[in-house]
């Protein structure tokens, strides 16, 4: 018995020497790497981790905390071998992965600085001139209204939605986050210059940009746009994240009832301040010959805005009824038509080489939003006589036939609500009658200062909350596309300039 006792003792005392033999071991080695660092290589984990748990606690989930581990691995103890190739005797492998190496950093500071701080944009179009100008690249200030977490967080960090040459999608669809904002500085202010996703810009062709998916159903009917591949290319859904990059002045808020009188925007029955640099349609005669390049260029009218009327002589008496001049000879001087600003109008009309300017009068528009009553309504003269009330959080609107035009695509699409459509008069969601509609975020009204010229919240409707992105701080650099880079395509005066001077007016 005393021999079986030793036995079935022995194997159990040299287990437990074992694990404490390797507990030891574990230990040792613990202390060893995290000794083997230098001052300096803590300092810079200290510092790394104060920005790290500044960004959980910014996010609000503590979870995150866990990658703390990594960081600590990373940076100290080094058991996931990331830097192996610092020990290879092949100067090629070390020189290719220390490339990698630096270029997977910086992707990675990249895309955090992008997503969460803010991201250089450029003005493609002439939407906001001449607040800002086409050729304008902008850094765009997203902690202003507070980040968007990623929605679509496996994306290449330096395109937005394609891939150049490869003309790919430079995003995966999965996995997706649900939108949450982060908290920010302010919220949206009534004259904000606002950059955000394209409300509309869910459903795309691929090989038609403008006009947007839903106005090309409208303009030739979805079958004619379906089944025309050769001319209109695929049909292809985005998210909310990696849709195009609008730029457009927030003219009404949440919960605002906005109209536009004559062209004098009314928000809530208070006529709002103009900006300085808005602009309308403007048709102008030359006195007797057509107008050079060098007055365009001082009066600051871009070539891509310069439009001459095609008349001949039998339009004469119609142009001559119109106000316009018609020589003795029955020749009728260039008429062009473009945007100005209220300064640009008054430079002309002291102008000896300019006989006459008008401005030109807003058509109605059978694309307005919102559809089946709109009909009527200019650009100019926009909301009826009873205006649209923009939803804001929580507001509850009684849904009917006259507004479900208005608020149809915020609830079915923005909101999730996608069986919601009216029945009898009322408004069905899930089978259920709902008297009364709850919204679930805020609404925006956007509008461009080139108002005549610009694509928005009156062709399209609302901006959501989860569309939004930032408003621009400050123009980075500016090319003008008319010119040469050595002969004045840089705009230099614009280098670091206010991206939104008007605000200081609302």
């Amino acid at each position: 018995m005393g021999n079986t006792d030793n036995k079935d003792k022995l194997p159990q005392e040299s287990g437990e020497n074992v694990v404490k033999q390797g507990e030891k071991t574990l230990k040792s080695d613990f202390l060893r790497r995290c000794g083997e660092n230098k001052a300096t290589r803590w300092i810079r984990f200290g510092i790394v981790s104060l920005i790290f748990f500044a960004w959980v606690a910014w996010m609000e989930n503590w979870w995150l905390s866990l990658f703390e581990i990594l960081l600590f691995d990373i940076y100290i103890t080094g058991y996931i071998p990331f830097t192996w190739w610092k020990k290879s005797e092949n100067k090629t492998t070390y020189n290719v992965m220390s490339w990698v190496d630096a270029i997977v950093y910086a992707l990675v500071l990249v895309y955090f600085v992008f997503a969460y701080l803010g991201q250089n944009y450029q003005i493609p179009s002439s939407s906001l001139e001449k607040t800002l100008l086409t050729g304008d690249y902008l850094f765009v200030n997203k902690v202003i209204y507070g980040p968007r977490v990623p929605m679509t967080p496996v994306h290449f960090p330096l395109v937005h939605n394609t891939l150049p040459f490869l003309n790919c999608d430079s995003y995966l669809d999965a996995p997706s986050v649900k939108y949450k904002r982060l908290k920010g500085l302010r919220k949206i202010e009534r004259g904000d210059i606002v950059v955000f996703n394209f409300p509309a810009g869910d459903t795309v062709m691929t090989k038609v940009n403008n006009p947007d998916y839903y106005t090309l159903i409208r303009m030739y009917g979805r079958a004619a746009v379906l089944n025309d591949k050769e001319t209109f290319g695929e049909v292809k859904y985005r998210p909310v994240d990696r849709r195009e990059n609008y730029v457009k002045r927030c003219v009404a808020l949440p919960g605002d009832n906005f109209k536009i009188v004559n062209r004098q925007i009314y928000v809530n029955g208070e006529a709002q301040a103009v900006p300085e640099n808005v602009q309308y349609n403007y048709i102008y005669q030359a006195r007797r010959y057509g107008l050079t390049e060098d007055v365009f260029e001082n009066l600051g009218i871009a070539k891509d805005d310069i439009h001459v009327m095609s008349l001949n002589p039998a339009d004469a008496p119609s142009v001559k009824a119109s106000g316009f001049v018609v020589t003795e000879d029955g020749k009728i001087p260039p008429i062009y038509i473009s945007p100005l600003t209220n300064k640009m109008v008054e430079t002309m009309k002291s102008m000896p080489e300019i006989g006459v300017i008008q401005i030109l009068p807003a058509e109605p528009n059978e694309f307005l939003f919102p559809d089946g009553i709109s009909q009527g309504w200019t650009r100019a003269d926009y909301g009826g006589t009873e205006g649209i009330t923009i939803p804001a959080k929580g507001m509850k609107i009684a849904i009917n036939e006259r507004n479900w035009s208005t608020y149809e695509r915020a609830i079915r699409v923005y909101e999730g609500n996608a069986s919601a459509k009216l029945v009898d008069g009322k408004l069905n969601i899930d089978g259920n009658v709902v008297e009364e509609y709850t919204f679930t975020m805020d609404y925006y009204f956007m509008m461009g200062d080139n108002r005549d010229n610009s694509l928005d919240s009156r062709y399209w409707g609302f901006v959501p909350e989860d569309h939004i992105v930032g408003s621009p701080w400050r123009v980075i650099i500016s090319f003008d596309k008319d010119k040469s880079i050595f002969n004045g395509g840089i705009r230099w005066n614009r280098m670091f300039l206010d991206a939104n001077p008007d605000k200081a007016r609302f």
